[in-house]
């Protein structure tokens, strides 16, 4: 799977919440999972965190763990 990576314009805003990604410290994310679509652009960790938690993007991505269960994931 091939991605090509270009900067973003100088006055890139925030996926989250609208700021200049540039004027903090940006991350790129791209849901590669199907077809590596565009990226979305976050000012910083706490938009991306917030925008994560508020979207339910962490539900069922993740094995079930228990200390009691051996050859877990």
């Amino acid at each position: 799977m091939s991605t090509t990576i270009i900067t973003p314009v100088e006055d890139e805003e925030c996926a989250y919440c609208g700021s200049r990604i540039f004027d903090h410290d940006p991350i790129c994310v791209r849901d590669c999972t199907d077809d590596c679509g565009s990226p979305a652009y976050f000012c910083n960790y706490a938009c991306l965190s917030t925008y994560i938690d508020e979207n339910n993007l962490t539900t069922g991505d993740s094995c079930e763990w228990s200390p009691d269960k051996d050859n877990c994931c």
